[in-house]
């Protein structure tokens, strides 16, 4: 199943391309694997199982060969960055980018450090489909500077970014998505803004890097669209937020009603919520 693609600048068919997507997650069953940080792994799995997708957590090197052929998506984040871990996240890149499978890159923390940097830089050589971070990672990455950062936190709004994110895609020839009050996606040329979510999800650690993996699955079941693709799944995991919220007294139970609300997410659901618009 593909679903129906429709104009990057309309804000009509966003809706229904974001159900179509969901619905394709949810009966493809796509295999993602993530090579991702310790901190992540929990929610993300668990975010990839509540929307129908398949996690696979494999990161030794000597598996790489076997396993990122049959997977149909892979997902890479450097928030535990070591040494140890880069030739893997290197390896599974390059075989992604030459069998054809798409790759997602959450650049955590970017500018933190010469090291994390220089492992950045690398792999957006290998070509992801998808780089998503906050304005911070992606003005860090886009002017390849290291500085003063608050580790996994922004210290920019999503909208200071709109200009590095552009830039950085045209550079990377990647979809680039800036984290926020309102999530900024762009090709390069076209810019729309998610507009879901609540702002007690930044309360809760990983949920950057756990709708970064919703995107890989978005992306595993519509490769050509991938522009689509991330938009949608920002939406969605905005709204399963939102529905979340309604049921929570605070971030640990937003937790847990966020995995809850993604898992039963209905069309009604979708259609009546999803709020994607172009951005100028």
């Amino acid at each position: 199943m593909e679903p129906e693609s429709i104009e990057k600048s309309e804000p009509t068919g966003w809706a229904s391309k974001a159900w179509a997507l969901l619905s394709a997650v949810r009966s493809q069953s796509p295999l993602i694997q993530c090579i991702t940080n310790f901190v992540s792994m929990d929610l993300m799995a668990n975010t990839l199982l509540s929307a129908g997708a398949s996690p696979a957590m494999i990161h030794s090197i000597v598996e790489i060969p076997d396993f990122t052929p049959h997977a149909n998506a892979l997902y890479i984040n450097v928030g535990t960055l070591s040494p140890d871990w880069l030739p893997a996240m290197k390896a599974a890149a390059e075989l992604a980018c030459r069998t054809g499978k798409p790759w997602v890159l959450d650049p955590v923390a970017v500018g933190a450090s010469g090291f994390r940097l220089r492992a950045c830089l690398e792999l957006v050589e290998l070509k992801p489909t998808v780089i998503r971070g906050n304005a911070s990672e992606v003005i860090a990455l886009s002017k390849a500077s290291v500085g003063p950062t608050k580790g996994v936190d922004s210290s920019h709004e999503s909208t200071h970014a709109v200009d590095a994110a552009k830039s950085l895609s045209k550079a990377s020839g990647a979809i680039v998505a800036v984290s926020g009050a309102v999530d900024i996606i762009t090709d390069g040329e076209l810019v729309v803004g998610a507009h879901n979510g609540v702002a007690m999800m930044q309360r809760i650690t990983a949920t950057g890097c756990s709708v970064t993996a919703l995107i890989a699955a978005f992306v595993a079941v519509d490769p050509s669209h991938a522009f689509e693709a991330t938009a949608s799944a920002l939406s969605v995991f905005g709204i399963a937020g939102e529905m979340g919220m309604k049921m929570a007294n605070g971030p640990a139970s937003l937790r847990m009603h966020l995995i809850d609300s993604l898992h039963g997410l209905d069309e009604a659901d979708v259609l009546s919520r999803v709020n994607i618009t172009g951005y100028r």
